[in-house]
């Protein structure tokens, strides 16, 4: 990525546990730790991959809105939908085994 900077932190037992991106005009503050289930789900301290793919997507699809689409942002915008969907795929198998939320793998 041009001009970011990233630094992921990990739990002491090796956990991906938030962290932060930052680059010119964003700066991303990763979700730290597992959000729970049921009625001891926490609520959501950063962004999800999910939250910045959607986040870019909008602005692709803003620019095939105007004057700029072009056959380059439409392939993007197909890749990025298509990671969305894998990553909500993976969210479903894994409440289908009730381990969404947790640190379950």
């Amino acid at each position: 990525m041009r001009n970011a900077i990233t630094e992921n932190h990990t739990s002491d037992d090796g956990r991906p546990d938030g962290g932060t991106t930052f680059g010119p005009g964003f700066a991303i503050g990763w979700q730290r730790g597992a959000l729970g289930r049921g009625d001891d789900r926490l609520a959501q301290n950063g962004a999800f991959v999910e939250d910045v793919i959607q986040a870019a997507l909008g602005r692709i699809n803003h620019y095939q809105d105007s004057r700029f689409q072009c056959e380059a942002n439409a392939d993007a915008a197909m890749h990025l939908t298509r990671a969305l969907d894998c990553l909500q795929a993976r969210t479903a198998e894994r409440e289908a085994r009730d381990v969404e939320g947790t640190h379950a793998v």
